[in-house]
């Protein structure tokens, strides 16, 4: 089936290719009741404009920046991957990406990252970093310098951002949640890790994880939550404490990126074969993990759709363009050893 157009718009909406021009451009001259029409329409026919053409008749560069964290975290390796892929595709659209790598657990450094950053020359960012006020303070600043700024994977929903690209944080917790508590059974503990709770996305998860918890399976006794900072030998010491002091440790969530210094600390345990542990993003090591039958589940995100929704995002904001979210909207995925892509 063919792309609808703007002539389909035209027919659909009963009105002009003119008056359809000056709805999807924004420009005056056109009242409320048509501008519903002609948005109406839009929504029914799927429509999305490619501005490609009209930006590259008129020498239109965007300029765009990445703010990803440093470390070893496998998730943000597969995003680079799946930037690299993307901005291959997107060169004919004269789109320009950097990569700024910063350390997710000094505030200051980011903030001077997000700060460095030049209106004249940038156009807008995309940041995953966690949320503090200093943080909130310098997206405020970005805002007021006109740059467009997006959060990936993790939001800062306190902030002057201007749109959220990732899942919906709080009902992934609630699948694994579901997920843990029909393979767990009827009762035991369980044992939830992450890199940092200041990570909204974690937060988010751990939220929406008590809530099913709580809910579903009241005699499953959720532990409080273990930061390991990607500091991986604390991951593996602080695991380990608890396995032994735990005997009745039924299961293990992972909130976050980090999932191989729990591995290896649930391997020297020797209590793989006895948890069932759930966990977050495909990647060589949780995808290695499924096959062997050490993770049971993996709770995942399609990073080509995010980074690709990034840039989708960002060009919308610089032209003033609406966004269509139903295009936008992430979906999250279960993936088990059966079903491994």
């Amino acid at each position: 089936m063919s792309r609808p157009t703007v002539h389909d718009i035209a027919k659909e909406a009963g009105v002009s290719l003119a008056t359809v021009d000056r709805v999807l451009n924004a420009r005056p001259g056109v009242r409320d009741k048509t501008i519903a029409k002609v948005q109406a329409a839009v929504a029914r026919l799927g429509y999305v404009r490619d501005a490609s053409a009209a930006n590259l008749a008129r020498q239109r560069q965007y300029k765009f920046a990445f703010v990803l964290p440093d470390g070893p975290s496998q998730f943000t390796d597969t995003l680079k991957v799946a930037l690299r892929e993307t901005y291959a595709s997107q060169i004919a659209d004269r789109v320009s990406v950097k990569v700024v790598g910063i350390p997710t657990h000094d505030a200051h450094a980011i903030v001077r990252a997000l700060l460095s950053f030049d209106p004249k020359r940038l156009d807008g960012v995309a940041i995953m970093v966690p949320e503090t006020p200093q943080v909130r303070d310098a997206v405020h600043r970005l805002k007021d310098a006109g740059m467009a700024v997006v959060t990936l994977a993790s939001d800062l929903p306190n902030s002057e951002r201007d749109y959220f690209i990732g899942i919906n944080n709080v009902a992934a917790g609630k699948t694994a949640g579901q997920l843990m508590g029909r393979f767990v059974g009827a009762q035991g503990e369980v044992l939830v890790v992450t890199n940092s709770l200041r990570s909204r996305d974690s937060l988010e998860r751990r939220l929406g994880f008590d809530e099913v918890m709580a809910g579903d399976f009241p005699r499953v006794s959720v532990l409080p939550s273990v930061e390991s900072y990607d500091d991986s030998l604390r991951m593996e010491e602080i695991v380990l404490e608890v396995i032994m002091r735990r005997p009745r440790l039924a299961g293990v969530y992972s909130m976050g990126f980090g999932n191989r210094s729990l591995l290896n600390a649930l391997r020297r345990s020797g209590a793989l074969d006895d948890l069932i542990v759930i966990a977050h993003e495909i990647t060589p090591v949780t995808k290695q993990a499924l096959v062997q039958n050490e993770i049971s589940a993996v709770i995942t995100q399609n990073v080509g759709h995010l980074v690709r929704s990034a840039l989708r995002v960002l060009r919308s904001l610089c032209d003033d363009m609406p966004i269509f979210d139903a295009q936008e909207r992430i979906r999250i995925d279960v993936v088990l050893r059966e079903n491994l892509p």
